[in-house]
């Protein structure tokens, strides 16, 4: 009896870590969707929301101010790039939840994210990963966390891409050996045609579900103006995805040439065409900036050399009142105020969920697609060298210190143009917290010590 109660006075604590913010109920990942706790589909309707390049989640006053606004959109998820894992979270999480807003996080920073360049995955990587996984399971509105956001930018990048699994592998078994809440895991990834469909499907083919995503997400620009679902090449993107085993979306949408936005490819996602497959869609970007892809505005830019104001930073006002970029913001707002599909409900879907086949990794190929699907996972402290026969090796990292040369990039294909932005740089159980649980645990920790 002893050994029992040892073992789940841990797995009890971590349970109670985890942040009453308002009522919302966490999100899961089953099959290739997602469910709300009561089991209705959850379909994203997200902004990507990096207001300060540290950590806008840790203002409440103006996360308040936002909300309201993104409420006024049918805003249900928000997409975040940076954090500080040491900042105080609650005020804005809880103010999200309050709204029936849920996160998506990226876990990386400028410093550790995983470079196409030499990559390499090591212990300063994954402890700032982990530290952002142990802030962020605290909210049951965290819908998921992203270990890489457009790690392969070019067509000859596909070398990254078992440091982007090994990364969700490693971040994965942490997060159950914590006994945190099976928050989904998965990566945002470029829209590079000449890596279509390879490395959407190297990173759900594993055998073993603790070697693949937990989901996968798509920044695509291609649905431009007044296109249509042929023109944009999203009936593509859509037979690539068919019969996919894990939830996906995108992670960034909503090309702006020609201006103004209308977001005509949100009825397309959210319609006949792809809501069967896709689980929706975070639009970019929040915040009006120098690439013109803002919703919301605090005021004109001003120059960056002489301004004092602590509010702006890079020439623009990242504090205030929000005003919408017009007719932009109206335009999303119409958009998705007619589009609201009702999915499958979970009770429904569990059966043919746990029919679900993997699909068939991609072969490697010469000059191409150069991962052998048969290679094991890099292991902590292994960076990439390439091997005679190009196909890479993995080799122990001997610096624990990460190369930070690169830079953030956000490139995709579009109808006759080049997208490139920077970026500033949402099965759960839910255990009971109350009165009596709380009292409980303390007189079995009593006893137990």
């Amino acid at each position: 009896m002893f050994s029992s109660l040892a073992f789940s006075v841990p797995l009890l604590l971590a349970g109670l870590q985890a942040t009453v913010v308002g009522a919302v109920a966490p999100i899961s990942a089953v099959g290739n969707k997602f469910f709300y706790e009561n089991g209705t589909q959850f379909y994203i309707k997200g902004i990507a929301y990096q207001l300060t390049p540290s950590d806008p989640l840790i203002d409440t006053a103006q996360c308040k101010r936002d909300i309201a606004r993104m409420s006024e959109l049918g805003t249900n998820a928000i997409r975040v790039y940076h954090v500080d894992p040491h900042g105080d979270h609650k005020g804005c999480m809880s103010a999200l939840a309050d709204a029936g807003i849920y996160l998506f996080v990226d876990l990386d920073t400028f410093d550790t994210q995983i470079e196409q360049t030499k990559p390499h995955w090591n212990q300063t990587q994954f402890d700032h990963f982990k530290a952002v996984l142990d802030e962020f399971q605290k909210f049951d509105n965290t819908a998921g966390v992203l270990v890489g956001n457009e790690v392969l930018t070019t067509a000859d990048g596909s070398a990254a891409a078992p440091y982007v699994l090994a990364a969700a592998r490693d971040i994965k078994a942490y997060r159950n050996k914590k006994g945190y809440r099976e928050i989904p895991v998965g990566y945002s990834a470029a829209d590079i045609a000449d890596l279509r469909p390879m490395l959407q499907n190297y990173m759900a083919c594993a055998k073993d579900a603790s070697d693949r995503l937990d989901f996968y997400s798509l920044n695509a620009y291609e649905w431009c103006g007044s296109s249509s679902y042929e023109k944009s090449g999203y009936n593509i993107l859509q037979k690539n995805a068919t019969h996919y085993p894990i939830p996906i979306f995108f992670s960034e949408t909503g090309c702006n040439q020609p201006s103004p936005r209308t977001f005509e490819d949100q009825a397309a996602i959210f319609g006949g065409h792809m809501s069967d497959t896709w689980s929706g869609s975070i639009i970019y970007e929040w915040i009006e900036e120098t690439n013109d892809y803002g919703l919301i505005s605090y005021g004109p830019s001003v120059d960056a050399a002489t301004a004092t104001a602590s509010s702006i930073e890079d020439g623009f006002t990242r504090k205030g009142t929000p005003t919408p970029v017009s007719p932009d913001f109206h335009n999303l707002k119409s958009q998705w105020a007619t589009l609201n599909p009702t999915g499958v409900a979970l009770s429904a879907y569990r059966k043919s969920a746990s029919s679900l086949t993997g699909i068939e990794c991609p072969a490697s190929t010469s000059g191409g697609w150069e991962i052998d699907p048969s290679s094991p996972l890099p292991t902590l402290g292994q960076t990439y060298t390439k091997g005679p026969q190009s196909t890479g090796t993995a080799s122990k990292n001997k610096d624990s210190k990460v190369d930070t040369s690169g830079s953030p990039s956000a490139s995709a294909t579009k109808e006759g143009a080049a997208h490139a932005v920077t970026v500033g740089s949402p099965a759960t159980e839910r255990l009971l917290a109350g009165s009596l649980v709380l009292s409980g645990l303390l007189g079995v920790v009593a006893l137990w010590l």
